[in-house]
């Protein structure tokens, strides 16, 4: 949907900061996004199983979907999209090395979220994700699908502006627990991701943050053809900037129109998993593609059909782009 412009993050002169080298853990890396932020969280943490252990995926769609370019974008979107069609386009990038080897991603922890009144993208998207995750043999107790939510194309929070069958920027909506309107607790999908992403009982999320979200450059980290934005944010609590601090690395990748350009601070402060990531010792990385209607990307969208050319693999401008900015966390010194 295109954002409205009175959404817009404010432009700034100030010069941005440098995205910090914090000793981070990018052996452990847990991705997840929504929309095509799905699409690219899936085919990222196929990309890089061995480094990635754990993907969420909110009405997203399955690795290589979009190999055949803009012309199937819709049926990956509304149609029934193949799971074993996602294992062969893997299967064939394994053998040429431009991704890690699926063995990896057996080991993956997995959360899936399709939205029942969802009106941009249909069952058949998450049903393949399913499908290729079963099928390259990601145990049930590591694969997590709910379908049943009420709600619609959008984020979940307990804190959103929309109820859950809104449709609209910026993209987040709160939605009950059980499926219903009122009598029972909003659902928390940033915890809950992160829950089943990183495993184990987490601590309960901060009530007040240690620290600010905070903007850097993206320029210095991306790949030639990248079409993203020269500004990415980052969360970084309070004990990660200590030496040794060891945090993990957790990539919240935004949908379509969805970037702070046309949001503002919606998902990169207002969403919740910066509160989780406060008490768990996890860096938390907001990379930003900004519309480029020259570049075939006129609505802000991660690519995952090829306008900016190998997407699924590890060369892939975006992909490798956001690697960069992984390894910079991961940097020690300064």
């Amino acid at each position: 949907m295109p954002p409205s412009r009175a959404d817009a993050a404010p432009k700034t002169a100030t010069r941005l900061a440098k995205l910090p080298a914090l000793g981070a853990d990018a052996n452990h890396v847990t991705v997840s996004g929504l929309s095509s932020g799905g699409f690219m969280a899936a085919q990222f943490s196929v990309i890089h199983s061995a480094t990635v252990s754990g993907v969420g995926i909110v009405a997203g769609g399955p690795y290589g979907c979009g190999l055949a370019g803009i012309t199937v974008v819709t049926a990956c979107m509304t149609g029934t999209p193949s799971g074993a069609g996602a294992r062969i386009a893997a299967q064939m990038n394994e053998m040429s090395g431009a991704i890690d080897p699926l063995v990896h991603v057996k080991d993956q922890r997995v959360y899936l979220f399709h939205g029942a009144a969802d009106s941009v993208v249909g069952k058949g998207a998450l049903d393949a994700l399913r499908d290729f995750y079963v099928d390259v043999g990601v145990p049930a107790a590591n694969l997590q699908y709910l379908q049943n939510f009420p709600a619609e194309h959008a984020f979940l929070s307990l804190t959103a502006p929309h109820n859950c069958g809104i449709l609209g920027t910026p993209f987040v909506n709160r939605c009950g627990a059980d499926a219903t309107a009122t009598g029972m607790p909003r659902y928390d999908q940033p915890g809950a991701i992160l829950t089943k992403l990183v495993g184990g009982d987490l601590a309960p999320p901060a009530t007040a943050l240690s620290s600010a979200p905070q903007a850097f450059a993206q320029s210095p980290y991306l790949s030639a053809l990248s079409a993203m934005a020269t500004t990415g944010y980052v969360y970084i609590p309070k004990p990660c900037r200590e030496t040794g601090a060891n945090c993990r690395i957790h990539v919240v990748f935004h949908g379509c129109g969805q970037a702070a350009a046309y949001t503002g601070n919606a998902v990169y402060a207002q969403l919740g998993y910066n509160a989780w990531a406060d008490t768990n010792r996890i860096v938390v990385l907001y990379p930003q593609v900004e519309k480029s209607p020259l570049s075939g990307n006129p609505m802000g969208c991660w690519d995952w059909w090829g306008y900016t050319g190998p997407f699924a693999t590890r060369y892939g401008p975006q992909t490798s782009s956001v690697q960069a900015m992984i390894d910079r966390l991961a940097e020690t010194g300064t």
